[in-house]
């Protein structure tokens, strides 16, 4: 394309024609993005009420990596789940994650696809947020990520779904209007000790390194649902514990150890009240014992002479120095 500028005084010589181009015409390059959006992938990424700062803080985090995101208001506690469906089809999403809130410190993630299915219910443990001091690393805001996945995901059937529920959710349409045609970070997607660890990190230019950027956060998952927040259970984790029951064993542990305690007490207690074992004599122990020679009783007839009583030659004056200390005292 060539764009014209205003024209300038014409020179009495100069030539002004079709043909003629010179400096009041210059190009304009191309757009970056040349394709076309097909891949039209939204995901609504909100949460119910009485979640921490903690998880707001995860869920800004989200929405600023993926630029295909929605946010919505948070959704009321006795409303059914279910709900979120219509509230997904109002924002013209497809996809969906729903961070919900139970009994103010346990966090529990739901990943969908609205309004078929299938979704998925995981436990979120040890979250960081981007604003932590130790991630050092930073990306383009908008950039299309990498995904890596854990091997064990091509192994077992109900990893391959979830696979496929987050490529489809964390992975950017090629050619969204709100995203750059960079990719300088990785999400990787880690299975250890039956958990999802997910890790966020930025790919360095010079030899390719890896710097962690965070979030950073732990997916416990508890079961897989053939519906949209719904439906039969397709999978369900059985080396799963919930926080309650984990907090109870705590407890039941600590009233172990106090009980234990409190035995040890009282066992000692009976120990002490007890009567102690009387030892017979034993004959043998008088064998070598030789009798002392007994001392002759002295009887005294006289009676002893009395001590001496010494008076005190000083006492009267002291009395004398108090009374006249009492009389200068009243005066």
């Amino acid at each position: 394309k060539r764009v014209k500028r205003a024209p300038s005084a014409p020179e009495p010589d100069a030539k002004l024609g079709p043909d003629a181009a010179g400096p009041e015409e210059y190009s304009i390059p191309p757009p970056v993005s040349q394709g076309k959006w097909k891949n039209k992938e939204r995901v609504l990424i909100f949460s119910s009420r009485g979640i921490n700062f903690r998880t707001r803080h995860l869920m800004q985090d989200l929405r600023t990596l993926m630029p295909h995101s929605k946010a919505d208001t948070k959704m009321d506690r006795k409303d059914q789940l279910f709900v979120i469906n219509e509230v997904c089809e109002m924002k013209n999403c497809n996809k969906c994650i729903f961070f919900e809130a139970k009994k103010k410190q346990d966090l529990y993630m739901w990943l969908s696809n609205t309004p078929q299915g299938p979704s998925a219910k995981f436990l979120v443990q040890n979250v960081h947020t981007l604003a932590e001091l130790k991630m050092t690393g930073n990306c383009l805001r908008g950039s299309r990520p990498l995904l890596s996945f854990d091997p064990t995901f091509d192994k077992e059937p109900h990893y391959a779904l979830l696979k496929e529920l987050f490529i489809q959710i964390f992975s950017t349409p090629q050619y969204h209007p709100k995203s750059q045609p960079f990719v300088d970070h990785v999400f990787t997607f880690t299975i250890t000790d039956e958990r999802i660890w997910f890790r966020n990190y930025q790919i360095i230019e010079e030899d390719a390194s890896l710097v962690e950027i965070g979030p950073r956060f732990v997916l416990n998952l508890i079961k897989i649902f053939q519906g949209s927040f719904g439906g039969p259970t397709l999978y369900e984790n059985p080396h799963y514990q919930s926080p309650n029951m984990h907090r109870r064993l705590i407890r039941l542990s600590v009233a172990a150890k106090f009980r234990e305690k409190q035995q040890v007490k009282e066992v000692q207690k009976i120990k002490k009240k007890g009567s102690k074992v009387l030892i017979g004599e034993d004959p043998t122990e008088v064998v070598f014992e030789t009798p002392a020679e007994e001392k002759p009783v002295e009887i005294q007839l006289v009676k002893p002479e009395s001590k001496a009583i010494v008076k005190d030659k000083k006492k009267p004056r002291k009395i004398q120095r108090k009374k006249q200390k009492k009389l200068l005292r009243i005066e």
